[in-house]
């Protein structure tokens, strides 16, 4: 699910501020960006984020501004070697080449940015703890922006079984009319060949009673039946149900598709078609879901 959360704060060093947003995914996937200094955050807001989350992207920062500070560049000379020794390693080329050199000093962690005192005040254990707590309070926020998100998705989402209800209600109604349709089929095509009269009665019955088994909707109608159930009580009990959803997705769908084929009635394959339209947008839900 989608949302977006900021908490910030003054001190008489500077500013900061968290910012959270969170974008839909099937799994889970958390990136955090902190200042130069506070790397250890990094893993702090990545457990925390687990605590809170089951599924999605999340993208995590810390902006922090100093008071009166001024923006440096510098250059981390251990992991510039660690790079360039690797580069070496596999590479032909030397890295004196001012493009493989360039493409090197993008790596992360090479080129720190920032200002002096924002490494200086990474060093206080009271900050550090400070800020700690609030990264804890956006994904805190957060998560009450993918609730709101999620109260109005399962809006739509219980419509969507509601309209799936009606729907199997009439092709139950439709399909009561299936052994009549097969008689009668049957029936006209025995006396297009003419060979109405050399069929007996009794082969005629079996024959009929035969088609009848095999377009038999009901077990098909009834598993509709229990998965609209099954959805509602999901949806009533809340928690990380999106993978249970896209689960219960397939089976509404299997059985949309063996009602289409197994349909004798143009107007049992619409509702089929209905359901699966209807289906396909539970589905569309169910992937939004955590």
């Amino acid at each position: 699910m989608t949302g977006f959360a900021r908490v910030s704060g003054e001190a008489d060093w500077g500013s900061w501020a968290w910012e959270a947003k969170s974008v839909n995914g099937r799994s889970m996937d958390v990136r955090v960006n902190v200042p130069s200094g506070f790397e250890a955050l990094d893993r702090v807001m990545k457990q925390a984020a687990s605590r809170h989350f089951s599924r999605g992207n999340l993208q995590v920062g810390l902006r922090i501004e100093i008071a009166g500070g001024r923006d440096t560049l510098s250059v981390n000379s251990d992991a510039l070697s660690a790079v360039v020794r690797a580069y070496e390693n596999i590479s032909p080329r030397a890295v004196s080449d001012g493009d493989a050199l360039a493409v090197l000093m993008t790596i992360k962690g090479v080129v720190e940015t920032g200002s002096a005192s924002t490494r200086d005040i990474a060093g206080e254990p009271s900050i550090a703890e400070m800020l700690e707590k609030a990264g804890e309070a956006v994904l805190a926020e957060l998560v009450s922006a993918r609730q709101s998100e999620g109260d109005a998705m399962a809006a739509l989402m219980f419509g969507h079984l509601d309209a799936m209800e009606t729907t199997v209600a009439e092709a139950t109604e439709l399909a009561a009319e299936q052994p009549k349709l097969i008689k009668a089929r049957l029936e006209k095509q025995l006396a297009e060949l003419e060979a109405d009269k050399v069929v007996d009665a009794d082969r005629m019955a079996a024959e009929i009673a035969l088609s009848a088994a095999k377009a038999d909707v009901r077990e098909e109608l009834d598993r509709l039946t229990a998965h609209i159930e099954t959805g509602r009580t999901l949806l009533n009990g809340g928690g990380a149900i999106g993978r249970k959803l896209d689960f219960l997705a397939q089976e509404f769908n299997r059985e949309a598709n063996t009602l289409c084929s197994k349909s004798a009635s143009l107007d049992l394959t619409n509702a089929g078609l209905a359901l699966k339209g209807l289906v396909d947008q539970f589905k569309e839900q169910a992937a939004n879901v955590e």
